[in-house]
This record gives structure tokens, C-alpha cells and sequence, in this order.
């Protein structure tokens, strides 16, 4: 596997999205409202007093509180239904119901429409529900706080796919290659593992040394008993994240060998064996019914819905989206099947280009070589605007004949109906497949058609920056691809496109020379 340095210069979207949240009257108002919920816990006197003055105070707040106690799990032996906040305090306990009001700030804080949101909002819900449960079983003082350390383990990962989903996408298309950990693919794509996001987000919202320092990650291989208090609750948090991504990948996660894995890492510090971990999962499943009945949550589908957009139908239909697995040396396309692979490495060396201080025709080499070879193409181009002569121009290309066909691919900002101006319009990436269909025929420009009548599949990713259309990146092959492209590699693709990007933004969009 391989080993991703913490010192590597960190990419633009970390900074970017730090300032997002700091800046955000939403996540300004939301980390107010945490603070003052995880402070209400360290006051003796006024602390029960205080929570359901909150919750009380809060009409949504108090019908979820109500139900979460009125559900299954939490039902009197009278089946008496809990109409009060106070009754639900007592019934459920201050801590609970202090850990569930923060699940439910969360939440509505969020939007749960997005695929990766309700993915990483389950796997935080359901971390807390297992810190909670191990502290319920630990003598150590204070050990309530776990579930509050577990549930904020995954704010990184979380508020990353709610503020910046393509870079969430990115990671999650490098982690499903199976040679990097989540902290790994972080590290690639935004410069810092989730752990140090989550640390940072924390610290900016002035949480309680406890619950920051509980976020670090844990040294591998199998751990020893913590000496203290706040080791243990890093503990804890670490190992409730992994047994909440465990629950959310498998149906039955005690049969799985992941299980085990658990139980060697965490064995010895925790006390949990097999036994313990199939009682944990079935009290664990329990409480996650009962949280997001709670809520009104279904259970995030397993595939992200895709986005409506204002293409034509037929161009729509080829964006870069679904594709099947397979195996093999090269479909007859001419497209290795390894392309994951070969993709995913190319991402590496492009970040670690982009980190030492390349130049931007570098970044711009690595990527379009990259593409080329990764894909299979014929001939790959990067086509930048030059405001002078008010054209977009190829400026570096590879491949079959790419002096010739660099000369003569150049065509005007002005906007006409045509592929190249509605993927830039749109700012959509696509795959044609067959680009002598008619009505993928119909959209193409008599320039191209003169300049590259062999062409029967190619990719378009343009280059918007903010709102300035900078140019995009094509390459074709002559032979149709019906094998498309995978959401795995499609992520991949993306993520080398956002290289360019970044490399391109210092420079300015209407620089002519860039």
C-alpha cells in the first residue's frame, strides 16, 4: 500500500472549504448550537433543566425526541406513550437524549437529499449509537462523552460531501480501487486525512479539548488499554467509525472478516470479542431503527441518483456516469481494462507534481498523458480561450498526427449548438460513445468534422473556473465504446480534471497566455 506523507503541500480545496465553513452563516449558526448543547453536560445543577428548556424550544426538535422515545426500543412496560420532554429525559436518559438532539442539529443543518451526505450522516449517527453503547458498559468516569466524540469522528467526511460532493466523490472513487485507506485518499485530494479536517472544523467551532483531541488518528496494529481517560475516548471514537462503516457495507457484519480484523485491532484495549461484537451490532441496528424513525430517514439508496441538467437528452445520456466492471487486457475500443488502475496512479503522480511546485504546463502534461494512456486514445488535447483573438486553441497534444490536428483544432467563443459549447455551457463532462449516431452528428461543428472525420468516440471535460469558461480537454479514438466508463473511473477522471483546474486558477481566466 502505499504510504502518503502528512507533509505533502495540501491541495487548494482544504483552505477553500475551511473558509466555506467559517463563512457560512448556516455552519456559523450550527457550530453556536452544538457548543451550547455539549456544553449543557458540564453543569450539574442546570443541565437536565437547561436540555429540555432546548428541546422544548424547539417544535421539530421536540416531535423527534417524542418519538424517538415513544419508539421500540425505548417503550415503557406500561406502553403509557412519553408525552413530555421531561418524561423522555428521564426514560432516555440526559445523555442520550443530549447526543440524539446533536444527531438531530446535524441533521437539519445539512441537506440529506445528497447521496454522500446521507451516506456519512448514517455512519455518524450510527457511531454514536456505538460509543454510547460501550460507555453504557465502562466504568470509566465521564464515559458518556463517548458517544459525542464518535458522532463528530465523521464531520470531515461529512461536511465534505455536503459542501464539496466532487471531491467527496474523488475519495471515494480512490478508496473502491482498494489500495488506500479513507485517510490515504483524503490525503491525495485534500492535502490532509478526515481526521485533521474534523480537528480543524472542531477547533474552529471552540469545542472542549476532550471531543478535538478524541478526533486524532490511532498508531496501526493491535492497540493496548488506554492509560487515561482521553485515550480511551479516542479509542472508542476510532473504533465506532469503523464498526459504523462496517455495518453500513454489510447485512450481516458479524459474519464478515472485517469482524475479526475489529476484534484484533481493538480486542485487547476494548474488551470485545466475537460474542460481544454480534451483542453490539444487535443493540446497535436496534437504535439506528429507532433514530431514523425518529427523524423521518429512510436508508440512504446504494446509488447516487443522477443529477437533472440542462443538456439536450442525448447529450445527457453520455455524460460520464455508469459502466461495467470487467476483466481483461483492452475492449475493442481500444480502452485498457485495467483503466482504474492506470487512472489512480496517474492521479498520484499528478498531486505529487502539483505539490512541488510544478508549473502549470507540466500539470497540464501530466494529466493529458494521463488520459491518453490510461483510456486508450488516439489523439488527446488540452484547448485553452485566447481572449485576443477570441478563439479556443489547442495548446499541448499527444498522440496519432497531433502537430497537424493541434494546428486545425481552434473554434470561436461565440456560443453555437454544438457538443463542445454545450459541454462548456454546462460545465458537464461526457463520454460520446458513438459519435456517428445522428443525433450526436447533428451536434458536431463542420470544423470538426473536416479536421477529425475518423473519430468515432471522445471525451469532453471542459475547464470552467468559477464562472469563466477556460477551455476544455478532448480525446478520441476511432472506434465506438460501448463498454463507457465507470463511476469509479468517471471520479478518477474528475479528480485529474480538478489538477488542471487548480493548476490554472493562480494563472486567471482571461490571461491569453495561460
Amino acid at each position: 500500500m502505499t504510504d502518503i506523507s502528512q507533509d505533502g503541500a495540501p491541495r487548494r480545496v482544504r483552505p477553500a472549504l475551511m473558509r466555506k465553513l467559517s463563512g457560512t452563516e448556516r455552519m456559523f449558526t450550527l457550530g453556536g448550537a452544538i457548543m451550547h448543547v455539549i456544553g449543557m453536560g458540564y453543569s450539574d445543577d442546570l443541565g437536565t433543566a437547561d436540555l429540555a428548556y432546548y428541546v422544548v424550544s424547539d417544535v421539530a426538535l421536540t416531535q423527534r425526541i417524542l418519538r424517538l422515545s415513544n419508539t421500540v426500543q425505548y417503550r415503557t412496560l406500561s406502553g403509557t406513550p412519553v408525552t413530555t420532554i421531561s418524561r423522555a429525559i428521564s426514560l432516555l436518559g440526559f445523555d442520550n437524549v443530549r447526543a440524539a438532539a446533536l444527531a438531530m442539529l446535524l441533521v437539519d443543518a445539512l441537506d440529506t437529499a445528497e447521496h454522500g451526505v446521507r451516506v456519512e450522516l448514517e455512519a455518524a449517527l450510527c457511531a454514536s449509537l456505538v460509543g454510547r453503547e460501550l460507555a453504557r458498559h465502562s466504568p470509566i468516569p465521564g464515559a458518556e462523552e463517548a458517544a459525542i466524540c464518535a458522532l463528530f469522528k465523521n464531520l470531515g467526511a461529512l461536511l465534505l460531501a455536503s459542501h464539496e460532493p466532487e471531491r467527496y466523490r474523488e475519495i471515494a472513487a480512490i478508496v473502491a480501487a482498494g489500495k488506500h485507506t479513507p485517510s490515504q485518499a483524503a490525503q491525495l485530494i485534500l492535502g490532509c486525512s478526515f481526521e485533521t479536517l474534523s480537528e480543524a472544523i472542531l477547533r474552529e467551532w471552540q469545542m472542549p479539548g476532550l471531543i478535538v483531541q478524541a478526533q486524532a488518528a490511532l498508531p496501526p496494529g493491535p492497540l493496548e488499554a488506554a492509560p487515561d481517560r482521553d485515550q480511551w475516548m479516542r479509542q472508542v471514537a476510532a473504533f465506532s467509525r469503523d464498526v459504523a462503516r462496517l455495518m453500513g457495507r454489510h447485512h450481516d457484519p458479524a459474519a464478515a472478516p472485517e469482524t475479526q480484523e475489529l476484534i484484533a485491532r481493538y480486542g485487547a484495549a476494548l474488551g470485545v470479542d466475537h460474542p460481544a461484537m454480534v451483542a453490539l451490532y444487535d443493540e446497535v441496528q436496534e437504535g439506528m431503527n429507532g433514530m431514523l424513525q425518529s427523524m423521518n430517514l429512510e436508508r440512504a439508496p446504494k446509488h447516487d441518483p443522477k443529477a437533472a441538467s440542462s443538456l439536450p437528452n442525448v447529450l445527457a445520456l453520455a455524460t460520464l456516469d455508469a459502466g461495467e466492471d470487467d476483466e481483461g487486457e483492452f475492449y475493442p475500443s481500444g480502452k485498457p481494462k485495467n483503466a482504474r488502475d492506470l487512472l489512480l496512479a496517474g492521479v498520484q503522480d499528478v498531486t505529487l507534481l502539483g505539490g512541488s511546485g510544478a508549473g502549470v504546463n507540466d500539470v497540464i502534461m501530466a494529466v493529458l498523458e494521463t488520459l491518453y494512456g490510461a483510456l486508450g486514445f488516439r489523439f488527446a488535447t488540452v484547448c485553452l480561450r485566447d481572449v485576443r483573438t477570441k478563439q479556443f486553441r489547442a495548446r499541448v497534444s499527444l498522440g496519432e498526427g497531433s502537430v497537424d490536428l493541434q494546428d486545425g483544432f481552434v473554434f470561436p467563443c461565440a456560443f453555437t449548438r454544438d457538443v463542445f459549447h454545450l459541454a462548456l455551457e454546462n460545465d458537464a463532462d461526457m463520454m460520446i460513445a458513438d459519435a456517428f449516431s445522428p443525433k450526436i452528428r447533428d451536434l458536431l461543428p463542420a470544423w470538426y468534422k473536416t479536421l477529425l472525420p475518423d473519430a468515432e468516440s471522445f471525451i469532453v471535460l471542459p475547464l470552467v473556473v468559477g464562472k469563466a469558461r477556460v477551455g476544455l480537454i478532448y480525446a478520441d479514438r476511432i472506434f465506438t465504446a460501448p463498454e463507457g466508463v465507470a463511476p469509479d473511473e468517471t471520479a478518477l477522471i474528475k479528480a485529474l480534471k480538478a489538477q488542471v483546474l487548480a493548476a490554472l486558477a493562480p494563472q486567471g481566466a482571461n490571461n491569453p497566455q495561460t
